[in-house]
Formats: structure tokens, sequence, C-alpha cells
């Protein structure tokens, strides 16, 4: 987790298009434990749609994120400031924000400097959530293709970051309390292109392009159409929540 690692800037559309929406309860729960709901740092925002969960609970949210393309493609919100900013160092002033996000973006940060800044930026008792989520449940059938497709097809182009994801943050330490927390879970209902699209958002996927010039999910595309039939299916992540608050 050393220098800013642009994985997928090159598809900020694509991202903003096909990535799932987090549990609209999951920022409720957010909002009920911050110290008050005056403003919230949405750090690493990507296309914004945490951030956009957040405002509708904070007076205010500052969403930053590495990627100038990533910020250029997210969602707009009156009370959104979005800054092209690390998660190592903002410009945000020291005692400023009730609560810190992260989805899904943790083990791209340098983690000691991360937690420095945390700790610079937040006000007293206030709170740093930190979550991500894995792979994709639609069906047996389905699941078993998609599995063999991320371990063995594009397996090694992997970033070594990604194991961090795997073990749901298990081994990032933290040096505050971690508060209990439900179990959250993200839900879509897609269609077998929305599906494949977000399968190609993958930084695994990009990899794999950019070496060989062959769109991996292309290759698995009839066995998936095959399991996945007509119409839409249901498709859920499970979701690994970790929130301190920060003394």
């Amino acid at each position: 987790m050393g220098e800013f690692k642009d994985h997928f800037s090159g598809h900020a559309g694509d991202y903003a298009s096909f990535r799932p929406g987090y549990s609209a309860a999951l920022y409720q729960w957010l909002a009920d434990v911050s110290p008050s709901r005056e403003c919230a740092w949405d750090c690493a925002t990507g296309n914004g749609q945490a951030a956009l969960g957040l405002a509708q609970y904070f007076k205010r949210v500052v969403a930053t994120d590495a990627s100038k393309e990533q910020i250029e493609h997210a969602v707009r919100f009156p009370t959104i400031e979005y800054r092209t900013e690390t998660a190592e160092q903002s410009s945000l002033p020291s005692t400023s924000v009730d609560l810190v996000t992260v989805a899904q973006a943790c083990h791209w940060f340098r983690h000691e400097e991360f937690l420095r800044e945390v700790e610079r930026v937040i006000r007293p008792r206030g709170v740093l959530a930190v979550w991500t989520y894995t792979g994709a449940e639609v069906s047996a059938s389905i699941d078993a293709i998609v599995n063999e497709f991320y371990n063995a097809d594009i397996g090694p182009y992997w970033p070594p970051e990604r194991k961090l994801v795997e073990q749901g943050y298990a081994n990032l330490s933290f040096p505050w309390p971690q508060l209990p927390s439900p179990r959250f879970v993200m839900e879509a209902e897609w269609g077998l292109e929305s599906f494949a699209g977000y399968l190609q958002t993958w930084s695994a996927v990009r990899r794999y392009m950019a070496d060989t010039g062959c769109d991996p999910v292309a290759t698995i595309h009839a066995r998936l159409s095959a399991a996945w039939g007509k119409g839409q299916r249901k498709v859920i992540w499970p979701q690994v929540l970790r929130a301190f608050r920060v003394a």
C-alpha cells in the first residue's frame, strides 16, 4: 500500500454505471452513531454514491478522491463538495468532521498515514467507518462460473491489495475501539448485461485487457447467458463493515 495506484480512472464512466449501491440502512446507522450530523468526509469517493447517501443525513459532505476522472463522473448534489485529494493528505481543517467513511477503497491506502489524517480531521468522539464487499451471489450455477473466472481466468491479474478485501479487512489494524454494528447486504435487480458490465469494472479484468488486448468477460458470456436465462435476477453482495469510535 505505497503510492496511489489508479485502477479505475480509465473506466470511471463504467464504474459509475455498473457498481452496486449500498443499503440505505447503512447511512441511517452511520448518522445515528455519529456525534453530530454537521460534516462527513467520504474518502476515496469514486463515483460519489456513498457521498450521496451521507448527504441525506449530514448538513455537509466533503468527498475526495485521488482520481480526477472519478471526481468528474461523480454524482452532483448541493451539499456535497468534491475535491481531488489523496486519503493521506486532505485539505480538511483539523477537528472538522464527525464521520469519516471509506467505501471499498481502504485497501489502496498507505494505512498508517491515513489513520494519522483521520485522527487530525475528526472531532472528539467521531466515527471512522470502512467497509468492503466481495463476491456477488446470484445462483449456484452462475456463482460457480464467476468464481472460476475470478480465481483462474483473471486470478494472476488481481493486485496484491485484493487479499485485504477477500479477508474482509480483518488484517487491517486500527487503534480505536470497534463499534458493534448490524450486518448489511447490497442488492440489485439486474439483467445479464448489467452484470457483465459490473464484471468489466474489476481491476483484474482491466489489467488483463491492458496486457492481452482481449476482454476476458467475453470468453464466459455464453456460459453466463445460458445459466442466467431471460430477464432480471437478484444479485446480492454480503458487506463487511468495521466502524470505530475515535477518542
